[in-house]
């Protein structure tokens, strides 16, 4: 693999597998009349592709990153989808309060960047 997709691909694994976790987190919200097992489920389900792309993103990852800098690279891109997701899926705009705790998450995800 070059450096560059050794780079790259950790992180188009991990924004894959988290949109898929994120539907299998909060996509039920949608859905509150249906069958809390069912949404168990069927979330569950959804989960098996998260790991199916998590797994092998850490795997190949741990390659060029530390398991602190996927961890923070993880938690970033989790709120980027999730941003995204709470407005687009579940109408839920968020508020300056949410994107400044979502900014210090990123400062700190950053610090665990410096050498």
């Amino acid at each position: 693999m070059s450096p560059l997709v050794e780079r790259v691909l950790p992180v188009v694994l991990l924004l894959g597998s988290n949109i898929f976790m994120t539907f299998a987190w909060y996509g039920h919200l949608k859905y509150k009349a249906s069958p809390l097992l069912v949404v168990i489920l069927v979330s569950w389900g959804i989960a098996f592709f998260e790991y199916v792309l998590q797994v092998p993103a850490n795997r190949w990852g741990s390659a060029v990153y530390s398991a602190p800098q996927l961890k923070g690279m993880q938690e970033v891109i989790t709120l980027v989808v999730f941003a995204v997701f709470s407005a687009l899926y579940l109408g839920q705009s968020l508020k300056w309060n949410h994107w400044a705790g979502f900014a210090l998450i990123a400062v700190a995800a950053w610090l665990i960047f410096l050498e």
